[in-house]
């Protein structure tokens, strides 16, 4: 049976009368890829800021797991994130970002943050500082600190970001394996390619307004 793990309804939200998001209403469905598409200032990243309860919205109602965004809860707390470009200390290696951020939290061991970090393709034993990471590496290690504490719910904004050639196909393949397992991905993307081998539902946002334009894997894909 079909059960959604995020809901938005009539969710509006607008900067000095200036409407960001326009009556936006979908459910998302637990354990599949949605892809958001849209140009830059379409509202993609001010919908993401909202569902993770960065960004308070003016109107409407944003659930997750059944919990109201700003009545039930404040900020999720099953829910990774990357949105913009992720912010880490610089003049630390990133085993020691890593173990700094699940020290919050205290849910995983540094095992299993060594274990993460190789997963996305870092080497925890490489002591360089963050500072003097390439773009890649950076985005390598902002995905390794979304997933690490197995959360339900990923929201990515353009994860694909600064990975090569190889890196890009070694995060899609992780990204099905999560997906495959149980957790629900939103992902923003750029690259029509990621659209259409990883999402199973594809919705646009022009405007602050958002449509599904996409239902299914099987569906005929749009172009983006």
């Amino acid at each position: 049976m079909r059960e959604n793990i995020i809901s938005i309804q009539n969710v509006e939200k607008s900067f000095r009368g200036n409407m960001a998001l326009k009556n936006v209403s979908i459910d998302f469905e637990k354990g599949k890829i949605h892809g958001l598409i849209g140009r830059n200032g379409s509202g993609k990243t001010v919908l993401f800021k909202c569902i993770c309860g960065f960004m308070p919205y003016d109107s409407g109602t944003i659930s997750i797991d059944g919990k109201v965004i700003g009545k039930d809860i404040d900020v999720p707390t099953n829910i990774g994130i990357i949105i913009e470009e992720p912010g880490f200390l610089s003049n630390y290696s990133g085993l020691r970002n890593l173990m700094i951020l699940a020290s919050i939290q205290k849910k995983i061991s540094k095992h299993e943050v060594r274990i993460i970090m190789e997963k996305v393709g870092l080497d925890p034993d490489n002591k360089k500082s963050v500072g003097k990471y390439s773009m890649g590496m950076r985005q390598r290690l902002g995905i390794a600190q979304s997933i690490m504490e197995n959360p339900d719910i990923l929201i990515l904004d353009e994860p694909m970001n600064g990975l090569d050639k190889n890196g890009v196909k070694e995060v899609r393949a992780l990204l099905l394996n999560l997906s495959k397992n149980g957790q629900t991905i939103l992902l923003a993307s750029h690259n029509a390619e990621d659209i259409d081998v990883l999402c199973d539902t594809v919705c646009e946002m022009d405007g602050g307004e958002l449509s599904l334009i996409r239902n299914s894997k099987s569906s005929v894909s749009t172009t983006v």
